[in-house]
């Protein structure tokens, strides 16, 4: 096979496997509540260290901000394939809604999945001002869909 075959059929396998159902992409349903629960937690790190720039808790740090963000944007849309069918159950802090109000849920994800990139947007203008704009919206983002789908 010629080698240039070979590499579009590999791209063609790798896109495959990136929009697989959940239920293709985790073994276990326990492996989709780590993966879930591990990619928040480090989006969650990385806006703590923005919001304490943000509120004068931390020096500001352009550069950092900018690294900041630019994990949050790319890890903005990970999660939520993780909240398939059987995840409901085990070590988890989401609420039934999450599966009874899927539109809601949806809507939630998508709202922090537009935030992100603009809060990456404004942390790459190295400007305090525009990256305190963008931080309120995705920060309201995020605990919009905690309020309504994560328990305590």
């Amino acid at each position: 096979m010629h080698i240039k075959t070979l590499a579009l059929a590999a791209a063609a396998a790798g896109t495959l496997l990136l929009t697989q159902p959940a239920a293709a992409q985790f073994a276990k349903a326990e492996d989709a509540i780590k993966y879930r629960q591990s990619t928040l937690f480090v989006i969650g790190q990385h806006f703590g260290r923005i919001g304490a720039m943000v509120n004068g808790k931390a020096p500001y740090d352009a550069k950092a901000a900018e690294a900041d963000a630019e994990v949050i944007a790319s890890l903005a849309s990970l999660p939520w394939t993780a909240f398939g069918p059987g995840t409901d159950k085990g070590n988890t802090k989401a609420k039934p809604e999450v599966w009874s109000d899927t539109a809601k849920f949806t809507e939630h994800a998508q709202k922090f999945q537009a935030e992100a990139p603009k809060l990456l947007a404004a942390a790459k203008t190295g400007n305090l001002d525009a990256l305190k704009a963008a931080f309120g919206p995705t920060a309201n983002s995020c605990k919009a869909c905690h309020d309504s789908f994560r328990s305590r």
